[in-house]
């Protein structure tokens, strides 16, 4: 009699924690108490394993959808699952012994997850067949059998001691509404058991692969196409440091000022531009020359000091050290002048960035008779907030932020044996700010404080090491004039009035 219920299309309703199956009866355990579906369905979507098993104890509610007939064949319901997604929906369902036939509903619970395959083998049904069935008849069918067989009805899910050793529970889904979309249809569709069980052998495959024919077949078409060779693996690229260029190639040098002598140094810009160093009778002579056209000594000491004061304002920090908010932050700057015209440019220079808001502090001996470039200079000088003192003494005590060194001259060598000299040089030497000298002589005996830069005017001097990293400024000598001592002369500034030279 069981093997009539087979191929039963039911419906069963393991509560709301399990959620409503669907399928084919495939097997009935009298003993054990299970029923099997084949192609289940579950929450209307179906599902990957072929056969679930479920137990008497977990099924709330039990409706057979389809019988099948005495001629019925299973293609309808098969086909209809595989369609529609639920068994039977659509499909005019056999014939019972009244002739009448029912059309399947798709259910409304919420689609559950996919419950894993089980091992269980089908069994013979215990249930007696019955051609004509309703819900109030299988009520009292699954009534009487489970007092007969020790049925108990729960709505809750089983515990894990009463599951059958073969059994896996069910679990819920996260889809709503029975919905899938047709992506995950196509990514999940495909039947579980397409599924190779056996591992793939990568080893055997990689045994397959000669790499050595491979590569001889590639080299011989490059060589043949005329392209660029792999190499042979033996072969072993070239190696470049992390300081080192790939592309070999020459820097670019540019020679566009020629000057009438071998010059006894050459410095190179950061374009590449070559600027040769001049003697300093040569440089006296352009000087001179640039005077006699209308570039008098003021012009000239106010280009002097304007160039030399925005360089000592962006080794002082720039924009990052002066600006209204770091008053806290005030820089000093201690200014060292001698009685010529050296000093002259330095106390242009500290007039300006006393205006900028720095503390200079400019020390310059007492002359009975001063230059009158120094004069003018100094009647400037004493309308700022600068500080103006003669003796060491007053120099301050701790580290200042920058030295400016103007002591030293071209010609007058005799200073550097006077008192006053060697005390400010001794205060310079044993203080530990940096030193800016300002158009340093040539000779580096006359050099009495090493500084760490050094400002050129117009063209440089070969200035030795002690002169520290040479500045160029430009000081506004017209181009006719360098060609009226002989010098062809182009502008290495570019848009700068200041620019760093490089030893070659």
């Amino acid at each position: 009699m069981a093997t009539d219920w087979l191929g039963s299309i039911v419906s069963i309703n393991c509560g709301e924690s399990l959620g409503v199956y669907q399928g084919r009866v495939s097997a009935v355990d009298q003993v054990s108490q299970t029923i099997s579906l084949t192609r289940p369905f579950h929450n209307g979507v179906k599902c990957l394993v072929p056969e679930v098993t479920f137990r008497a104890g977990d099924i709330t509610e039990l409706k057979i959808l389809e019988i099948p007939g005495p001629g019925d064949s299973r293609q309808c319901g098969d086909s209809q699952q595989m369609e529609t997604g639920i068994p039977g929906v659509g499909c005019q369902v056999g014939p019972s012994q009244n002739g009448t036939g029912k059309v399947l509903k798709k259910p409304s619970s919420a689609p559950q997850n996919i419950p894993r395959r089980t091992d269980m083998k089908s069994q013979d049904i215990v249930i007696s067949p019955q051609q004509q069935c309703s819900k109030s008849y299988m009520d009292r069918h699954m009534e009487t059998l489970s007092q007969s067989k020790g049925f108990r009805r729960r709505h809750n899910s089983w515990s894990s001691s009463s599951r059958h050793p073969n059994q896996v529970t069910p679990k819920k889904s996260g889809l709503k509404n029975g919905q899938m979309k047709s992506k995950d249809d196509e990514c999940f569709g495909d039947d579980i058991d397409e599924i190779p069980d056996t591992d793939f052998d990568f080893e055997g495959n990689l045994a397959l692969f000669d790499k050595a024919a491979v590569f001889e077949e590639i080299e011989t078409y490059e060589r043949r196409s005329g392209t660029r060779s792999r190499g042979t693996p033996n072969e072993k690229p070239a190696r470049y440091r992390h300081d080192e260029n790939i592309l070999e190639s020459e820097p670019i040098v540019y020679r566009r000022i020629v000057v009438p002598q071998n010059p006894h140094k050459e410095f190179c810009t950061d374009s590449g531009l070559v600027v040769p160093s001049v003697s300093y009778e040569l440089h006296k002579k352009l000087l001179s020359v640039a005077e006699k056209h209308g570039l008098t000594l003021e012009r000239r000491l106010e280009m002097t000091g304007v160039c030399a004061s925005q360089m000592a304002l962006s080794l002082l920090g720039g924009p990052n050290r002066l600006n209204p908010k770091n008053v806290h932050q005030r820089p000093t700057v201690a200014l060292l002048c001698g009685p010529h015209v050296k000093g002259a440019q330095g106390i242009s220079c500290g007039r300006h960035l006393s205006n900028h808001d720095v503390h200079v502090i400019l020390f310059l001996p007492n002359f009975v008779k001063m230059l009158e470039s120094i004069t003018n200079e100094l009647n400037l000088f004493s309308k700022t907030q600068g500080q103006q003192v003669s003796s060491v003494k007053d120099l301050p005590d701790t580290p200042v932020d920058l030295v400016i060194n103007c002591l030293d001259c071209h010609e007058n060598a005799f200073l550097r044996d006077q008192p006053w000299y060697k005390a400010v040089v001794d205060w310079a030497n044993q203080n530990r700010a940096p030193v800016l000298s300002i158009d340093p002589p040539i000779s580096e005996m006359e050099l009495g404080i090493d500084a760490k830069w050094s400002l050129a005017l117009g063209l440089p001097l070969p200035l030795g090491e002690r002169a520290g990293r040479v500045y160029l400024c430009d000081i506004g000598i017209p181009q006719k004039v360098f060609q009226e001592v002989g010098i062809n002369y182009h502008s290495p500034f570019g848009c700068k009035f200041v620019i760093p030279l490089h030893s070659t």
